[in-house]
């Protein structure tokens, strides 16, 4: 796959999102690489937990500034294509039956905050940062709302999804977008410490 990098080992299939020159923000390619590869997981049963990571800085920009340039160049009903493409990826990580584990090195902003809530169980870095950055292109962020409205409550979508305010690691813990924060170098313990607990259950 163009921008993807996955890697199986031990019951557990790594997703990782190789788009680093573009902060692996989403185009189609992208968005049908990834519902592709979790629909594999998701009927595989050897797979026993997924891990959805990034290459590069930023775990995800959000939407691909290109992308969307030529979505505004097409008629109504291609833009219907492209947000239900990426409502089915949301629902297909969200609906993943294996559980999945999301590392945030970096940036998440837009859809890469989208991507975060439909996790099961997210680790970050210290270094991550989060926004909900839609507003500032007079855009709300549709598609993404329910689940990172599951994930901060409503009363939280209020304020973020009008401010597209930058908040940290140790912000979006308090909020439970993710649920725990280690320092960069960390980052791999914390997913090996998890996944030994995750590796402990039944099938």
């Amino acid at each position: 796959m163009a921008y993807l990098d996955i890697q199986r080992a031990a019951g557990v299939t790594e997703i990782r999102m190789n788009r680093p020159e573009k902060h692996n923000a989403f185009d189609e390619t992208l968005i049908a690489e990834l519902t592709a590869a979790f629909a594999a997981v998701s009927t595989d049963d050897t797979v026993r937990v997924v891990i959805l990571s990034a290459a590069g800085q930023s775990f995800s920009a959000g939407a691909d500034l290109g992308w969307m340039k030529r979505m505004a160049d097409q008629p109504r009903e291609a833009n219907e294509r492209d947000s239900m493409a990426f409502a089915d990826l949301m629902s297909a990580i969200d609906t993943c039956p294996k559980p999945v584990l999301g590392l945030v090195q970096g940036a998440a902003f837009g859809g890469g905050v989208g991507l975060t809530a439909c996790c099961d169980i997210v680790i970050a870095s210290e270094a991550a940062s989060f926004s909900l950055s839609e507003v500032r292109l007079g855009l709300i962020p549709a598609v993404i709302s329910p689940y990172v409205a599951a994930a901060i409550g409503p009363r939280a979508c209020r304020r973020y999804f009008l401010t597209a305010e930058r908040f940290d690691a140790a912000t979006a813990r308090e909020l439970g977008l993710v649920h725990e924060v280690v320092p960069a170098a960390e980052l791999d313990a914390a997913r090996d410490r998890m996944l030994g607990h995750l590796l402990k259950g039944g099938p």
